[in-house]
Order: structure tokens, then C-alpha cells, then sequence
């Protein structure tokens, strides 16, 4: 009998808005086992969501003293993204970007996303407010993070997130990772929408080689101009560095395995935990959870559509030796959307050999995505 009443109180004390995380947790499940849709990360953050809506487990990132209480200190003190990012470096190759610094202006083009999505946040607010007068407005501080999604750089969502907003971490960390799992279904029709046939069959001349010194200068480089010009920017930007030159060195082969295997699966794991730990009711359901959601996929529509704009500019500037369908890549969704360039490139010509060319706007796109964070930080932080 007294074990019935402790279990009856339990059940009672879960409120109906739990009840609605429960099943949205159990569904970002579903969608990272059945779907694949990113599930190093969304199956973890689903978890977490799922024990943190347990108000009586004292296991949400709010709760002092429990396991994700300890594990979300990596987040709120900004550990967890840039180390993420050292990993990122280690398993990139930045070759194609030397080769070729030109496509670093289709990179640039895939910015445009994060601000529609800013100023369409703050533009949203105030229309919003004429149907519901109590609707608080983003502030400067909300849209920026926002906007931020259009990147579709994880990592860098979530540090410019708890930067500014971090009472929007949960759902923004949602929206930009199950935008990135979308990709394969996002981007192909906007890719045909704008280019025509003619430029769909474009083939792209082979990559230049690009020597191991210019390999190595170009972290260093890099690293060393963000500090200069962006220092708000050098966290992220040096971490990123750091890792490639750990990479192209040649001499810690052992680093670079433990980088982009298990110290990223680790990181991924615990990002993914303690998100999911801080995705408790009243921090997700509300009225601009929707609105962020819907200003996360217009921002992610515009940042790809950006991208092929000049991709598109390009192509007509170099008399035709750049294929556009490249430009979806001007977001850093890394490395997805190069294969979807790949993907697209060889259906409409099998000799079109894409996935390289697509990696140097990919590059850009994150090196970008970072220095306009750390600029946003700087300047609303």
C-alpha cells in the first residue's frame, strides 16, 4: 500500500506540460534511431530531456548537486563548444579553401542567413505584438542568437547562445541540429530552384595541389589575424587552428586520431546530455519557442540561397568553372552538404566530381561563422 501511494504520488506530481516534453523527447528519439537524423548528438539531448522533465529526479541541469547539474558547467562556462571545434580542425582539410580562396566569397554569401534571421526576429517581434499585446519582443541580445542558426554550426550556436541568451539554449541547440539533420531534404529543391540545367552540368576543373608549407602557415596565420582584428572571435577561431595544425604538422598522428574519434564522441555525448538536461518545460514551452523555430529554417533557407547567389556570380565571372550547385555549402553544415553537392553534381553529370570543391565554402562558412559570433559578442555580449 505504501509503495502504490509513493507511485500514485509521483504520477500526480508530474504537471501536463512534462508530459508534452516527455513525448517530445521520446520523438527526437524516434527521429535519431529510426531516421538517423543526427544521432550522436540527438539521441543523448533526447535523453536528457527525457530524465530532466522528471522534476522528482533532480536530474535537469538546474538541479544543484545532481549528474547534469556538474556536466552543464561545460556548457555555461563555454568548455564544451571550442573543444569541439579543436576536433573539427583536426578532421578537416582546408586545402581546398588555399587552393581556391576565391570560394571563400560563397562562405561569406552563406552569412546572409544569419541576419534575415536577426533582423527578422526583432522585425517578427513587433508584428507579433499588434495581435498579442503581452508578447515580449527578442531583444538585441535573443535575435543575434538566433540568427546564429543560419550558420548551421552547431558549436557555435551554442556558444554565442550562452553568451547572450542562454535561457534560449535548449531550443536554439534543437532547432540548429535538427536543421543540419535536414539537410538532405532542405536544401535540393532550393539548389534547383536557383540554377538552371546548364549550370547544374558545369564540371569543375581538378583542385590545385597545395604545398605542406602553406598548410602549415595558414592556421597560423589565420589564428594570429583573428587575434589581432577579432579578438572576440579568437576562442573558437584559434581552437579550430589549433586542430588543423595538429593535423597538417604530420608529427601527432596519435592526437589527431584521439581528436576526431573518441574525444568528438565524448563531446558530442556530453553536449548532447547536458542540453538536453537544461529542456525543462517552462524554459521550452512557450510562444517563441514556435517563433524561433520558424526563424531558424527561414534563416537556414536564406544562408543556402545566399550561398548559391554567388556561387551563381562566380560561375558567370570565371566564364563558367564553377559549378553553382557548390553553393549550398556556403553554410557549415560539415560535411553533409558537400555530399549534397556531390550527390546533386553526379546526378545531372556523372563526370561532375564536386565534394572537394564544395569543402572550401564549407570552411569559409565556419571560419565566418565564428569571427560574426565573436563580432555579435563583442558588441551585444
Amino acid at each position: 500500500m505504501i509503495v502504490i501511494n509513493y507511485i500514485t504520488n509521483i504520477i500526480s506530481n508530474i504537471t501536463i506540460s512534462e508530459i508534452v516534453m516527455i513525448i517530445l523527447a521520446l520523438a527526437l528519439a524516434y527521429m535519431a534511431v529510426e531516421k538517423r537524423y543526427e544521432p550522436l548528438l540527438l539521441l543523448p539531448l533526447a535523453f536528457g530531456m527525457l530524465i530532466a522533465n522528471i522534476s522528482n529526479a533532480g536530474l535537469s541541469s538546474y538541479d544543484e548537486g545532481g549528474l547534469i547539474y556538474y556536466l552543464y558547467k561545460g556548457i555555461e562556462l563555454g568548455i564544451y563548444p571550442p573543444m569541439i571545434f579543436i576536433c573539427i580542425g583536426a578532421m578537416t582539410d582546408f586545402s581546398p579553401l588555399i587552393s581556391s580562396p576565391k570560394t571563400a566569397l560563397i562562405g561569406l554569401g552563406g552569412q546572409v542567413g544569419i541576419f534575415a534571421a536577426m533582423f527578422g526576429a526583432l522585425g517578427l517581434g513587433h508584428v507579433i505584438s499588434c495581435f498579442i499585446p503581452d508578447f515580449v519582443n527578442f531583444t538585441m541580445q535573443e535575435a543575434a542568437a538566433i540568427g546564429v542558426i543560419g550558420s548551421s554550426d552547431g558549436p557555435t550556436s551554442i556558444y554565442i547562445t550562452k553568451q547572450l541568451a542562454s535561457h534560449l539554449l535548449p531550443t536554439i541547440t534543437i532547432a540548429a541540429y535538427s536543421y543540419m539533420a535536414l539537410v538532405p531534404l532542405i536544401q535540393p529543391p532550393i539548389m534547383r530552384a536557383l540554377t538552371t540545367h546548364k549550370e547544374r552540368m558545369v564540371i569543375m576543373p581538378i583542385p590545385k595541389e597545395v604545398s605542406r608549407r602553406k598548410k602549415l602557415l595558414f592556421p597560423i596565420v589565420t589564428t594570429l589575424l583573428v587575434l589581432i582584428f577579432v579578438p572576440s572571435a579568437a576562442t573558437l577561431i584559434a581552437m579550430l587552428m589549433l586542430g588543423n595544425l595538429i593535423r597538417e604538422s604530420g608529427v601527432a598522428e596519435r592526437l589527431v586520431r584521439m581528436l576526431e574519434g573518441d574525444l568528438l564522441n565524448l563531446l558530442t555525448l556530453l553536449i548532447g546530455l547536458s542540453i538536453g538536461g537544461s529542456a525543462t518545460a517552462e524554459r521550452v514551452l512557450n510562444i517563441k519557442t514556435l517563433f524561433i523555430i520558424i526563424l531558424g529554417l527561414f534563416a537556414f533557407i536564406m544562408g543556402t540561397a545566399g550561398g548559391v547567389f554567388v556561387a551563381k556570380i562566380l560561375c558567370k565571372l570565371t566564364g563558367g568553372k564553377v559549378n553553382p550547385l557548390i553553393g549550398n555549402a556556403g553554410v557549415s553544415a560539415m560535411p553533409m552538404a558537400a555530399r549534397i553537392s556531390q550527390r546533386l553534381g553526379h546526378e545531372y553529370n556523372p563526370s561532375n566530381h564536386l565534394l572537394m570543391h564544395a569543402m572550401g565554402p564549407i570552411v569559409a562558412s565556419t571560419i565566418g561563422s565564428a569571427i560574426i559570433a565573436g563580432i555579435f559578442i563583442s558588441m551585444f555580449g
